[in-house]
C-alpha cells in the first residue's frame, strides 16, 4: 500500500473518532437527585417554622415585663436557634451532595480535557506529516486525477478535525472554569452553614444560662426577680456608657457607637457588629503599632508622635501627602500635628508598604476622597465637609467600604475575606480577618443582644 494512501486511511479513522466522540461528562445520580428533593421540602418545612417562631417571639417581647414573659422569651429564642440549627444541618447535607456531584463533574471534565488533547497532538503531528509530502510525491503516488482529488479533500477534512479539535477543548475548558466557580460557591456557603450552626450553639449556650437563672427565681420571689432585672438594666447601663475606643481620636460611649453603626447598616446592609469589630481591631493595631505624625509633604517622611522617631516614608508622596495636606486645611488642621498610622517598619524598604491612614476607619487620604461624596450624601454635609476623625463620619465610612467589599450579605466568608481586604491582605482568610470575626461574635452576643433585650 502506498504511503500516502496509508496516511490518508488512519488521518480519516483518526479524526472522525475525534469529531464524533461522544460528550457526555457526568450522569445524573438519581438517588442523590431524589435526597436533594427531599432536603428541600424538608427545608421549606423548617423554614416554616422559623418564622411562626420569630412571629411569635415577637409578640412575647411586647408583653409587660415579667417572670413568665422573660421565661418565655428565652424558650422562644432557644427554640428558634435549635431550629436554625437544623435549617443549616439540612443545607450541608443538600451542600455535600451537590459538592460530590460537582467534583466528579470537574474529575471527568479534566480528563477529557487531557484526552484532547493527547488527540489535538496526534491531528497536528499527522499534519505536518502531510505536509512533508512534496508535490512531485503526491503526483507520483497518485496514478490519476481523481486520486489526487481524493488526497486533497483528504487534507481539507483533515484541517476540519483540527479547528473542531480546538473549538471542542475551548468549550470544555469554559465549562470546567464555569463548574469549578459553582464548586466555590458551595463549598463557601457550606462554610457559612457550618459558622452559622455555631453561632447558634454560643447563642444557646448563652441562652440556657440565662433561663437557669430565671429559674432560681419562682413567682414568689417577686423581690428577688425586680432585683434580678434591676441587676440586669444595670449591666446594661454600663455598657451602653462604657466608652469605646477609636483610633486617633477620642473615645466615645458604646450606646452612641451602636446607634452610628445602626443607622451605617440600615445604608449599607452591614452588620453593626462587623462595623464596630473592625473598629475595635483598628483601635487595638493603633496601640500596638503608635501613630505617626508627618514631617515632610515632598517626600512622605514622618516620625512617632510619642516617641519622635523618625520613619521614613509614612505616607506615600504624592498620591497621598497631596489629598492630606487638602483634607486638613478643609477641616481648620495642621498637618503636622494630625496624627497618622505608621508604616511597619522605621526603614522603606521594598514591599514593606507605607502607613498614612487616618482616623477610626483608616482610609488613607486618596481613598477618602474616592468616599468622601458618599459619606456626606448619608450625613447631610458636602463631601469637602467630611472629617475622617469625626465618629459617625468614620462609621458611615468603614460601612461603605466594607459593603464595596462584599460584606452586606452577612455570610461569614464573605464578612471575613471584607475585613482582610479591608486591612489590605488579598485571599479568603487572615489573622487579621479570623480576629475581627471573633470580636464580631462577642460583641453580637455579649454587647448588642443584651442591649436589645433589657
Amino acid at each position: 500500500m502506498r504511503r500516502w494512501f496509508w496516511f490518508i486511511t488512519v488521518t480519516v479513522s483518526f479524526a472522525a473518532t475525534f469529531v464524533f466522540r461522544t460528550s457526555v461528562f457526568a450522569q445524573t445520580n438519581d438517588e442523590v437527585e431524589r435526597r436533594k428533593m427531599a432536603l428541600e421540602t424538608e427545608l421549606q418545612v423548617v423554614e416554616q417554622q422559623i418564622a411562626q417562631q420569630t412571629k411569635l417571639l415577637g409578640v412575647t417581647q411586647q408583653q409587660k415585663s415579667s417572670l413568665q414573659r422573660d421565661l418565655n422569651i428565652l424558650n422562644g429564642q432557644i427554640s428558634r436557634a435549635k431550629l436554625i440549627i437544623k435549617q443549616h444541618q439540612l443545607e450541608i447535607e443538600r451542600l455535600s451532595g451537590d459538592i460530590q456531584k460537582k467534583s466528579g463533574t470537574i474529575v471527568e471534565l479534566t480528563d477529557k480535557i487531557e484526552k484532547d488533547k493527547t488527540s489535538l497532538a496526534e491531528l497536528l503531528r499527522k499534519r505536518r506529516d502531510a505536509e512533508e509530502v512534496t508535490i512531485v510525491e503526491l503526483f507520483l503516488e497518485n496514478d490519476s486525477l481523481a486520486n489526487l482529488t481524493n488526497t486533497a479533500a483528504t487534507y481539507q477534512y483533515l484541517e476540519d478535525a483540527i479547528h473542531q479539535a480546538f473549538v471542542e477543548m475551548r468549550s470544555v475548558k469554559t465549562q470546567t472554569e464555569e463548574a469549578k466557580v459553582v464548586l466555590e460557591d458551595k463549598q463557601q456557603a457550606e462554610i457559612d452553614a457550618r459558622q452559622a450552626i455555631e453561632t447558634e450553639r454560643r447563642l444557646i449556650e448563652k441562652k440556657e444560662a440565662d433561663k437557669q437563672q430565671l429559674l432560681s427565681v419562682t413567682k414568689n420571689q417577686e423581690t428577688n426577680y425586680k432585683k434580678l432585672l434591676a441587676e440586669r438594666q444595670k449591666h446594661a447601663a454600663q455598657i451602653r456608657t462604657a466608652l469605646f475606643a477609636l483610633r486617633d481620636t477620642a473615645a466615645i460611649p458604646f450606646g452612641e457607637a451602636l446607634a452610628y453603626a445602626n443607622k451605617a447598616s440600615q445604608k449599607t446592609g452591614v452588620r453593626p457588629a462587623l462595623i464596630l469589630a473592625i473598629l475595635t481591631q483598628e483601635s487595638n493595631l493603633g496601640k500596638n503599632q503608635g501613630s505617626c505624625l508627618l514631617s515632610s509633604l515632598e517626600t512622605g517622611d514622618g516620625v512617632g508622635k510619642n516617641t519622635g522617631t523618625p520613619f521614613e516614608k509614612v505616607m506615600k508622596a504624592p498620591r497621598d501627602t497631596v489629598p492630606f495636606q487638602d483634607i486638613t486645611r478643609r477641616l481648620s488642621r495642621d498637618w503636622k500635628l494630625t496624627p497618622v498610622s505608621c508604616p511597619l517598619g522605621v526603614r522603606y524598604v521594598s514591599g514593606r508598604g507605607y502607613g498614612g491612614a487616618m482616623g477610626p476607619s483608616q482610609f488613607i487620604p486618596s481613598t477618602w476622597e474616592l468616599f468622601k461624596e458618599r459619606i456626606g450624601k448619608l450625613v447631610g454635609l458636602s463631601g469637602d465637609n467630611v472629617d475622617p476623625w469625626n465618629p459617625e463620619q468614620a462609621i458611615i465610612a468603614t460601612a461603605l467600604y466594607l459593603a464595596d467589599l462584599g460584606a452586606s450579605n452577612g455570610r461569614y466568608t464573605a464578612e471575613i475575606s471584607a475585613a482582610c481586604k479591608y486591612y489590605g491582605t488579598g485571599g479568603a482568610s487572615c489573622s487579621y480577618g479570623k480576629q475581627v470575626l471573633a470580636k464580631v461574635s462577642d460583641i453580637q452576643l455579649n454587647m448588642i443582644d443584651l442591649l436589645q433585650n433589657s
